[in-house]
């Protein structure tokens, strides 16, 4: 048997990303899709309102937005992200994600 490194999705299928995680009122949902010690690949949806505080990571985290819009702070700065659209949050340094609206998002964190 093969030990496979994804899980949480199925294997050759052609997948919609948005629609690997759904949203669900006042609440931050995730479905990890790898993780070890060298990566982690995670799919966020975010209810309206909902956020994650500030906090720092051992390693470099890009964020995609999938839908919606949200607000990440990195350090002192500001940023409004909407469908389509990346930021790389370096390690290191404080960063919170808030949800203007309901959003959904793949985080990349490279360790």
């Amino acid at each position: 048997m093969t030990k496979h490194s994804i899980k949480n999705i199925d294997f050759s299928k052609v997948l919609e990303m948005e629609s690997l995680v759904e949203y669900q009122e006042g609440q931050v949902i995730s479905r990890t899709l790898s993780q070890n010690k060298s990566l982690s690949l995670t799919l966020f949806a975010f209810d309206s309102g909902e956020e994650i505080s500030s906090h720092s990571s051992g390693g470099d985290a890009l964020v995609y937005i999938l839908d919606g819009e949200a607000e990440i702070t990195i350090g002192e700065e500001n940023f409004n992200l909407s469908k389509g659209e990346t930021i790389v949050m370096p390690a290191g340094i404080p960063h919170a994600l808030f949800a203007k609206e309901r959003f959904k998002m793949l985080l990349i964190v490279v360790f």
